[in-house]
């Protein structure tokens, strides 16, 4: 089975044997490389050419963070999968139901962040209830209504601020926020944000290069955005149940405490070592749980999910099935 690898520590990457090597401080780690599926490098790692050609004939990414956590860059594998066909296919599609596809990824969202919100209606958070009801009726109806992506983009941001507002009503103080802010963030809340949708961003763009998909042809977010545009598309429906379940289960267990886990040096705006560490292990655990899948009749991970919204895709592409992201209430 094949693992994702952490390295925290500065140190040398390079090829022994058949093997991935990491020197730090005079001690070698050992890594059989056919147990390996990515590398993440939240630290001064150096490498050199011969190293780079050996993890991308082996199809690992290695996805690399600065010093304040934030996203530097993925070295990406020579595609195996892309099909020329299919890329034609995609961007004719962008061209013809880009709306559509957009439409339903925003109502994916809404719908998430009402499931997730609705656990703690459930749990006496009444007061949540005007959330819920904006998330299951108005939402849905302005997002009819749009008929530019720029108006659809509009009803995300809605839907977004309206759900960090919610925060103030089952989060300690200690984690509210007065607004999303994203570089570099301004306070714990926004650190764990930015650094679950990063953990989150590098995931899926490993989930699709195991697809025949184009990474660089993207339906909500513009083209233009980036090489990796597309995982910001299939990545959102996830935000709701993997980042943002992440973030309340470690807040509301004070697994992860200010004045212990942040960096004080920065007002308490990133993450220390030990912060990212429990974060990461509960962002691996929540990717890694499994559920029965309606459709396909067996057990399947969150993490599998990304990929298989990534069919989807395909197939609305090829077949014209309508490509419905993941939805947390249905788990399909």
């Amino acid at each position: 089975m094949a693992h994702t690898r952490y390295i925290f520590s500065m140190g040398e990457l390079h090829r022994k044997d058949n093997s991935i090597a990491f020197k730090n401080e005079g001690k070698t780690f050992y890594l059989p490389i056919e147990e390996t599926r990515e590398l993440y490098c939240f630290n001064e790692v150096s490498f050199n050419t011969k190293f780079l050609d050996f993890i991308s004939k082996a199809g690992i990414t290695m996805h690399i963070f600065n010093y304040g956590g934030g996203y530097s860059g993925t070295f990406y594998p020579k595609e195996y999968l892309i099909n020329g066909d299919l890329t034609v296919k995609q961007s004719l599609c962008f061209v013809e139901h880009r709306i559509k596809i957009a439409k339903n990824i925003v109502s994916a969202i809404a719908k998430n962040i009402h499931e997730v919100l609705y656990h703690y209606y459930r749990h006496d958070k009444k007061e949540l209830k005007e959330y819920l009801d904006w998330l299951k009726n108005k939402a849905p109806d302005l997002l009819e209504k749009a008929a530019a992506i720029e108006q659809i983009l509009f009803v995300e941001g809605q839907i977004w601020s309206r759900f960090y507002d919610s925060f103030k009503r089952f989060l300690p103080e200690d984690f509210l926020i007065n607004k999303r802010v994203k570089r570099p963030p301004d306070n714990p809340m926004n650190a764990l944000i930015s650094f679950g949708n990063t953990m989150l961003y590098t995931k899926t763009i490993s989930a699709i290069y195991h697809t025949h998909l184009n990474q660089s042809v993207s339906f909500l977010h513009s083209p233009r955005e980036g090489r990796f545009s597309l995982c910001l598309d299939l990545c959102e429906a996830f935000k709701p149940i993997i980042v943002f379940k992440t973030i309340f289960d470690l807040v509301g267990r004070k697994k992860l405490q200010v004045s212990k886990h942040f960096d004080k040096s920065l007002n308490y705006a990133l993450l220390n070592e030990s912060g990212k560490k429990i974060f990461i292990e509960e962002f691996g655990n929540r990717l890694n749980e499994t559920f029965l899948h309606p459709k396909l009749n067996r057990k399947v991970s969150y993490g599998h999910c990304l990929k298989l919204d990534g069919y989807k895709l395909i197939k609305f592409i090829l077949e014209g099935k309508e490509f419905v992201p993941f939805l947390l209430k249905d788990k399909i």
